[in-house]
């Protein structure tokens, strides 16, 4: 029984030593294949990379080479170009030398006339001394004088010539003196200026209309801002609605407009009913208050400036200057002070001080129509006067103020003197101002010269022209033909910075009352 143990148990260990290296011996020939599998792939990737490495050292060759050869023949161009540049500039020098080499021929030629030219001068001008000598001699023969008392002879006779002419010259300037001194004695009694002392301001194109509160301003630009948007339709100027506290600031250059606008807006704020009905129906009012207010500027200036027994259209236009500015002067003060220097003026040359003052005050009546009459200001003025009943020394002062007529009167002159020396005090007046109202007004004026435009106003300083259009004269198609119009008429006529909208507005209301 233990011999069997031991025969199993031995048996079992060689049996296992067996096993262990028949598995150990398949393990190593496993691991043979793998290892030749690796090196076979490894020596294939080898390959493939220096194949890889081939082509990439081809292709990079074949780019060298390629972009050697491009810039060998950049070079060859360039060399190419200066050596055509290079040729350009030899045959323009060679030309130049030919050039020169002509020029220093006829150069010479000409020296070589000159030349001969100097000779025959200096002969003839020997020959012409020794004539001289000869007729000298001959001379003294015939007279029985000799040069030297000829000469004193001659000396004396000069100057008792010259004694009469300098009594002469001497009498005309004394009396040219005397008229001279005439003159500016006149003229410093013309600087009645002295005596006057005005201030000198210049107006500006804004106005601020103060608020009782911030809760109104919200009502004034309404819902989405129609309501601000109708009162810029309605009175043709812009409603600045900013962060200034307490205010809103009226924009525009035509005077009128912008105290109608002020006006409205303030009737608005105190009725406290602000919508587009009411805004229409408060701008009328505020139109015709306006108008009354003209009417009592108009007789104001008459009463301080003496002047009686105006007409009442020429009363209308001298409050209308209240509204007007040139070069930012306000045209009724200037009326007024030309009027107080003729008068002051005119009493210190014992002239007509009453005419004086009357032609100082209407000077500038044509301003208030120039932009609705042919013709300047001074000329519009004087056929106005004559019109309604001026004399015919008040309108030739008017007329001649711009020296645009002659004279009639010593009052006319005046006048001339007067508008000037007002025009020119410091301060007085901006050229700025009156460049910038004049392109303002250009640019309604081109809009309205097409026909069925009812309004046109130029808002936001002249980067907008808004037009209202009569609804029953151009439909809704052409509304977008007159805007197109209307912008290229503006492109080619008005020089500006920057781009003017153009808006073209066209509204149709029916009325009725049931009764």
């Amino acid at each position: 029984m233990g011999l069997w143990l031991f025969t199993s148990f031995l048996a079992g260990i060689t049996f296992g030593y067996f096993l262990f290296w028949f598995l150990r011996l398949r393990k190593m020939k496993h691991y043979e294949q793998l290892g030749q599998e690796i090196i076979h792939r490894a020596e294939m990737e080898i390959e493939i990379l220096k194949k890889n490495n081939e082509i990439e050292f081809q292709t990079s060759k074949n780019k060298l080479q390629k972009e050697t050869e491009e810039l060998i023949q950049k070079e060859k161009r360039k060399l190419n170009q200066e050596s055509e540049r290079l040729k350009d500039r030899e045959d323009k020098l060679e030309r130049r030398m030919n050039l020169v080499e002509k020029k220093l021929t006829d150069i010479e030629k000409r020296e070589a006339i000159l030349s001969a030219r100097k000779n025959q001068i200096e002969a003839e001008k020997n020959t012409a001394f020794e004539l001289k000598k000869k007729f000298l001699v001959e001379l003294e023969k015939i007279s029985g004088l000799t040069s030297s008392e000829a000469k004193a002879n001659l000396n004396a006779t000069l100057l008792e010539e010259l004694k009469f002419e300098k009594q002469h010259i001497l009498r005309k300037h004394q009396q040219e003196l005397e008229e001279e001194c005439e003159r500016i004695t006149t003229n410093l009694l013309t600087t009645a200026i002295c005596r006057l002392a005005v201030p000198t301001v210049s107006e500006v194109t804004v106005t601020t209309v103060p608020l009782p509160n911030e809760d109104i301003k919200g009502r004034i630009i309404g819902r989405e801002g129609r309501n601000v948007r109708a009162l810029e339709q309605a009175t043709g100027v812009n409603f600045l609605m900013d962060d200034t506290p307490g205010a809103v600031v009226i924009s525009g250059f035509d005077p009128i407009r912008k105290q109608i606008a002020k006006t409205a807006l303030q009737d608005l704020i105190d009725d406290g009913r602000i919508h587009p009905a009411r805004i229409e129906e408060v701008v009328e009012k505020a139109s015709s208050k306006v108008q009354k207010q003209i009417e009592n500027y108009g007789k104001d200036a008459a009463f301080r400036a003496g002047a009686a027994d105006i007409h009442p259209e020429l009363i209308h236009l001298l409050g209308k200057l209240k509204f007007r500015f040139s070069y930012g002067q306000n045209v009724l003060d200037h009326s007024l002070e030309v009027s107080y220097l003729m008068g002051l003026m005119a009493s210190e040359l014992h002239l007509n001080t009453t005419i004086a003052k009357r032609i100082g005050l209407l000077h500038d009546i044509g301003k208030a129509v120039s932009h609705e009459m042919e013709g300047t200001h001074a000329i519009i003025g004087r056929d106005l006067s004559l019109k309604y009943g001026e004399s015919q020394m008040v309108a030739n002062g008017i007329g001649c103020h711009h020296e645009e007529i002659e004279p009639a009167s010593a009052e006319a002159w005046l006048c001339y003197a007067a508008d000037r020396i007002s025009a020119t005090r410091p301060g007085a007046r901006v050229e700025a101002i009156e460049e910038y109202v004049k392109r303002l007004k250009k640019l309604e004026k081109i809009a309205l010269d097409f026909e069925g435009i009812e309004k046109a106003y130029a808002l936001q300083a002249g980067r907008e022209v808004r037009v209202v259009v009569f609804p029953h004269l151009i439909d809704d198609q052409g509304v977008v033909t007159l805007a197109r119009n209307l912008s290229k008429k503006i492109e080619n006529e008005l020089t500006y910075s920057g781009k003017i909208k153009v808006t073209v507005i066209r509204e149709q209301r029916a009325v009725e009352y049931a009764l």
